[in-house]
């Protein structure tokens, strides 16, 4: 039996690194995964593994970026099926303001406490961190640059790697990929 997952890689080309898409697609089918693909942003990799064990894939292709770019990619392992919870779940429900972006931060899996308290404003913006589920933070911008926010404050305040994407991208993956 096959399984779905998702890897959401965390700054995978920021600060003049560039890895084109074909070589993520390569790295992930070496390590024996299925059906890769890589979504919209490089950093997004839906692939098939015969293993449901993600701490264990998750090990794996954080050693082989590693071997194979030359530094240290933190990688956040999601089952399609925890993806449409997120959007079933509808974290953001009520939310609905006008030019508001929702983003979802992934965290490491096993986490489980996130001492934040909600709704918490972001210093020096408007942006909200507005609740959590122990795996993923979830947080609202409103335009004028906030959308990089959240991840750095996030990352701050846990003491941890994160990695952010726009809830738009989760509900485009959920409906081209699940089955």
């Amino acid at each position: 039996m096959m399984t779905y997952f998702v890897a959401f890689l965390r700054g995978i080309n920021v600060g003049g690194r560039s890895v084109k898409k074909e070589r993520l697609q390569e790295v992930f089918s070496s390590l024996g995964f299925q059906n890769v693909i890589t979504f919209k942003q490089s950093g997004n990799v839906i692939f098939e593994s015969k293993s449901a064990n993600a701490e264990e894939i998750k090990a794996k292709i954080e050693d082989k970026l590693y071997s194979s770019l030359g530094y240290s990619v933190a990688v956040f392992i999601r089952t399609m099926l925890q993806l449409k919870n997120i959007i079933e779940q509808d974290p953001f429900i009520g939310q609905g303001k006008e030019g508001t972006s929702y983003l979802v931060t992934m965290l490491p899996n096993g986490s489980s406490t996130v001492p934040l308290q909600f709704p918490e404003t972001i210093p020096k913006s408007t942006a909200q961190i507005i609740s959590a589920n122990g795996t993923e933070v979830f947080s609202e911008t409103h335009g004028g640059g906030e959308g990089a926010l959240p991840n750095p404050f996030i990352e701050l305040k846990l003491k941890m790697k994160t990695t952010t994407r726009n809830l738009n991208i989760i509900r485009e993956i959920v409906e081209k990929y699940s089955t």
